[in-house]
C-alpha cells in the first residue's frame, strides 16, 4: 500500500523531510561526543559573551563526570538539577548522563514545598544547584550532598569584575545572580581538583533511562516522565529532520527557554548539539539582554513562546534592529496566533511554525512544516515515524470517523517509557500498542493537519510552563478565610492563559483578593499564583460534592 494513503500528513512535508528516520542504537553521551569530534573548534556555548567551544565543553564534562563518580554518583543514581540556563547546566547535564546515571531537571523558582515533593519521590542523593537556592535544597528530600554553582563564575571576566565594583548597581546585579550558599559544595572547586573522567568508564545504553522530568499528567499530582537515551535522541534526529535546511555545524540557536523545561531542553540541550550548533544562553527571557546579543551574535534558529515572537518582533520595529538572521522559528507550549506569524514574518522574512507535543513524548510529536505548506492555526502534521490516532475519549480503542472531533494519541519513538513508580497511572495513558493518550480533543482534515479543539486535562499553560489546578487550589485553602476554590484557566492578553482563582470566602472572614494572592506565594512558584481572585458565594458541584472546574471555567467567560 502507498504510504501516503496511510499517512496522507507525509504529501505536506516540506521537501527533503523523510517519512521515518532511523533510531539511533548510541546514546546521548554520543551526541555530544560526536558533536566534538566534528566540530571541536567551534563555539558550543555563549554566556553573555564568555564562550566555550566543543573541545573544551567535551573536556568539562569529562572532568564534571569524575568529580560527580568520586561524590559517589553510579549508574542508575538520581541526580537533580536545579539551575537556570547556563554553561554549568549544560556540563552537569552531559557529565551525570556520561556515569549512566539520571537527571532530573526541577525548576529553580519552585518553592520548597514544591522541590520537597519531587525530592522525595525520585530520592536522589546529589544535587546540583543554583548558589541561590540552594538553602531551598539542603535537607531536602533524599539528598545527601548539594553542589552549589555560582553564575557569575561563567561570566568574561570584564563582566565579573564590573559586579564586584562598590557601587549600588553592581551590588544589586550580582546578588541577582549568586549568594552565600552554607552546608554546600562549590561545583567550580569540586570540578577544578578533578582530572577527566577515565575513558573506559562504562558509558549508558540507549535503552537506559537518562531524564526524569516531572509533569501533572491528567491527575494534577507531579510525577517523573521516564525518558530514555533513545527517546531524547530520537526526538532531536525528528527535529533535524523536520528543518532540512539546517547548516550542521554553521547555525545559532538561541536557549531562550529554559533548559529544565521538556521543550527548551530537547530543542537547546539535544537538538543543538547534535547539529553542532553554538547555543547562546540566558538565564531568563530579558528582553534587552536578547537584543545585545543579536547584535554581539545573530541568531539563526529560535525555538520560543509566542510572547517572546511578539515582544522581539514589536522592538526589534520599533528600535530598526536586524532579525533578518533568524530563518527558522518553531514555537511550543501554548497556542500561537496568526497575528503572531505574521508579525514576525514581516519583521524577519523567516518562517515561525507551530509544534505540538508533552513531556511524556520528548516532548514533540507534530508540527507545521516548515514551507509555505504550513497552516497558522493548526499545530501541523505528525513528525517523521509517529502514528497518530482519534479515538473516542471514553473508549480508546474505538477511532473516531475522518473528520470528527476525538482524543489524540501519539506513537512514536519518542513516547516515554512510563511515570517514575507510578504502575498505574503509566498504564492510564500508555496503551498496548505504545499509543500514548494525550488528552487533547483535535480534529484532523484530510490532509493530516491536526487542530486542538479542546484539553480533557485541566491543566493550565501559562507563559508556556503547566501549572496544575489541584496544587493551586491546595495552596488557596491555606490562605486564612478562604473556605473553599478553584484555580482555572482564561485567555491572558498575550495568549496562552493566565491562573484565575474562585473563592468561597467564610462570612465572618476580612480577606482582599490581594491577600489571597499574597497567601499564595508562600506556597506556589511565581507564575503559578492567580493573576486575578474572583470571590463567589459558592462553586457548582457534582452530584459527589466534586467541584466543577470546566463549569466555573465557563461561567466566568460568560461574565457570570
Amino acid at each position: 500500500m502507498d504510504a501516503t494513503a496511510e499517512r496522507p500528513w507525509t504529501r505536506s512535508y516540506a521537501p527533503g523531510v523523510p517519512a521515518t528516520i532511523a533510531t539511533s542504537a548510541e546514546s546521548l553521551v554520543d551526541l555530544l561526543t560526536d558533536a566534538g569530534r566534528r566540530f571541536g573548534s567551534r563555539v558550543a556555548l555563549d554566556f553573555f559573551g564568555a564562550t566555550t567551544t566543543y573541545a573544551e565543553l567535551a573536556a568539562q564534562v569529562a572532568r564534571a563526570a569524575e568529580a560527580l563518580r568520586r561524590l559517589g554518583v553510579t549508574r542508575g543514581d538520581r541526580v537533580a538539577l536545579v539551575l537556570p540556563n547556563c554553561p554549568q547546566h549544560v556540563v552537569a547535564f552531559y557529565a551525570v548522563l556520561r556515569l549512566g546515571a539520571v537527571v532530573v531537571e526541577h525548576n529553580p523558582l519552585y518553592t520548597a514545598q514544591e522541590l520537597e515533593h519531587q525530592l522525595t519521590d525520585h530520592g536522589a542523593r546529589v544535587a546540583v544547584v543554583w548558589d541561590k537556592v540552594a538553602p531551598l535544597v539542603v535537607g531536602r528530600g533524599s539528598v545527601e550532598t548539594v553542589v552549589a554553582v555560582d553564575l557569575t563564575g561563567a561570566l568574561p571576566p570584564l563582566k565579573r569584575w564590573a559586579l564586584r565594583l562598590p557601587l549600588r548597581k553592581a551590588r544589586a546585579a550580582r546578588a541577582a545572580m549568586t549568594a552565600p550558599a552554607p552546608g554546600t559544595i562549590s561545583w567550580a572547586e569540586l570540578v577544578a581538583a578533578a582530572g577527566p573522567l577515565p575513558a573506559d568508564h562504562p558509558a549508558p545504553g540507549a535503552d537506559d533511562t537518562a531524564l526524569l522530568q516531572y509533569t501533572g499528567g491528567t491527575t494534577g499530582t507531579p510525577k517523573g516522565a521516564i525518558l530514555t537515551h533513545r527517546n531524547l535522541r530520537a526526538n532531536a534526529a525528528q527535529g533535524r529532520a523536520w528543518v532540512p535546511g539546517l547548516r550542521d555545524g554553521e547555525e545559532t540557536v538561541y536557549a531562550v527557554l529554559p533548559l529544565f523545561h521538556a521543550y527548551g531542553l530537547t530543542l537547546c540541550l539535544t537538538f543543538s548539539v547534535g547539529i553542532g550548533a553554538t547555543l547562546v544562553l540566558f538565564p531568563r527571557f530579558d528582553l534587552e539582554q536578547v537584543l545585545d546579543a543579536v547584535r554581539r551574535r545573530p541568531p539563526t534558529f529560535l525555538p520560543a513562546v509566542p510572547p517572546i515572537y511578539e515582544r522581539l518582533a514589536i522592538a526589534a520595529r520599533e528600535r530598526d534592529i536586524d532579525l533578518s538572521s533568524v530563518r527558522y522559528a518553531i514555537s511550543g507550549a501554548m497556542a500561537l496566533p496568526p497575528a503572531t506569524v505574521e508579525l514576525w514574518e514581516s519583521v524577519t522574512g523567516g518562517l515561525l511554525v507551530e509544534g505540538y507535543g508533552m513531556t511524556e513524548s520528548s516532548p514533540i510529536t507534530l508540527g507545521n512544516p516548515v514551507s509555505p505548506a504550513r497552516r497558522p492555526g493548526t499545530v501541523g502534521v505528525p513528525f517523521p515515524s509517529t502514528e497518530i490516532r482519534i479515538v473516542d475519549p471514553e473508549d480508546p480503542t474505538r477511532d473516531r470517523p475522518p473528520g470528527e472531533a476525538g482524543e489524540l494519541l501519539v506513537r512514536g519513538p519518542q513516547v516515554f517509557a512510563g511515570y517514575w513508580g507510578r504502575p498505574e497511572e503509566t498504564a492510564a495513558v500508555l496503551l498496548p500498542g505504545g499509543w500514548l493518550r494525550t488528552g487533547d480533543v483535535v480534529t484532523m482534515d484530510p490532509d493530516g493537519f491536526v487542530t486542538v479543539v479542546d484539553r480533557i486535562k485541566e491543566l493550565i499553560i501559562t507563559g508556556g510552563f503547566n501549572v496544575y489546578p489541584s496544587e493551586v487550589e491546595e495552596a488557596l485553602r491555606r490562605v486564612p478565610g478562604v473556605r473553599d476554590a478553584a484555580a482555572v484557566g482564561l485567555p491572558g492578553e498575550r495568549g496562552g492563559e493566565e491562573v484565575v482563582a474562585v473563592v468561597v470566602l467564610d462570612p465572618a472572614a476580612v480577606t482582599a483578593p490581594e491577600d489571597v494572592r499574597s497567601g499564595c506565594r508562600q506556597h506556589l512558584a511565581g507564575y503559578k499564583v492567580p493573576r486575578r481572585v474572583v470571590v463567589v458565594e459558592d462553586l457548582p458541584r457534582s452530584q459527589i460534592g466534586k467541584v466543577l472546574r470546566r463549569e466555573v471555567r465557563d461561567r466566568l467567560l460568560a461574565g457570570d
